[in-house]
């Protein structure tokens, strides 16, 4: 059987009946959030059963870089991604414990890598244990090294100048996920050193508006949604405190059936810390 993913994401009902095909790579992104909930505390951790920890944090991010979550040179992705077995011909599903919060970066992170063989477990780990779906305790297992590769796509990822150079250019929209407590400084940033406000003529559209019950909303919502916030269909530029919840608005985007979007790396960590950038309150 061949895989063909017309979305990106799939349901735990799809997985849970493709568990045994052996193109199927599953991928656990789990992080804790950096402010709001944390995740459910259990006396173990559990996984889907067959799962493969993707660690966005220690070996998917550029650690020698200042701020977190840089993404890395499509020569170390790619053989990161073949030290986890991942093939040119694997299907990914990548899935997270909050439902939909740090899966979509993966989901992105393979698509700026050229792969588009991946989806995102929609409603997440919460939605598969729901059903009661098989799992598993976090297990060591031999991999054999993939032959996976990159074809790095450049128009999907903006980086701080690009985005300086934006903020008076009519053809392109800033879009902050970012609460709204954040986006308006009425709440501090989590991180001490960060400055509060937002990039100037960027609006917000918190990750959390496009999400219902911990899975995202429907197309048809979707589409009405980012419709609403560009009806001039201008270039969307997705950020967020350090990339994560920028890339849901990300896959809500591509589930609207927009394509003119990237993502800003280094997002309002990089932009809140640096000297001389201007700041909207």
């Amino acid at each position: 059987m061949l895989f063909k993913n017309s979305t990106p994401l799939v349901s735990v009902n799809w997985l849970y009946n493709n568990l045994t095909n052996k193109k199927l790579v599953i991928l656990d992104a789990t992080i804790p959030k950096v402010t709001g909930d944390k995740l459910i505390k259990t006396k173990e951790k559990e996984q889907i059963k067959g799962a493969i920890f993707f660690d966005i944090k220690n070996v998917f991010s550029n650690k020698t870089q200042p701020f977190p979550n840089t993404v890395l040179s499509a020569e170390e992705f790619e053989k990161k991604a073949q030290n986890l077995g991942i093939q040119k011909n694997s299907f990914i599903v990548v899935y997270d414990d909050l439902g939909i919060y740090s899966s979509p970066r993966v989901w992105w992170l393979f698509q700026l890598m050229g792969f588009n063989n991946v989806v995102v477990l929609d409603g997440g780990f919460p939605e598969w244990k729901s059903k009661e779906y098989p799992t598993e305790k976090p297990q060591k297992r031999e991999i054999k090294q993939g032959y996976f590769k990159t074809n790095y796509q450049t128009l999907k990822i903006k980086f701080l100048d690009d985005v300086l150079l934006s903020i008076n250019n009519d053809k392109y929209l800033i879009v902050d996920a970012r609460s709204k407590g954040r986006f308006y400084a009425t709440d501090p940033e989590p991180r001490a050193d960060v400055k509060s406000g937002h990039i100037p003529n960027s609006i917000n559209l918190p990750h959390s508006e496009i999400i219902s019950h911990g899975k995202l909303k429907s197309k048809v919502e979707l589409k009405e949604i980012f419709n609403q916030i560009n009806p001039n269909n201008k270039e969307l530029i997705f950020s967020c405190g350090s990339g994560i919840t920028a890339s849901v608005l990300a896959l809500g985007a591509e589930i609207a059936e927009i394509k003119n979007y990237a993502v800003y790396d280094g997002s309002w960590t990089e932009w809140g810390s640096t000297e001389n950038l201007p700041i909207e309150i």
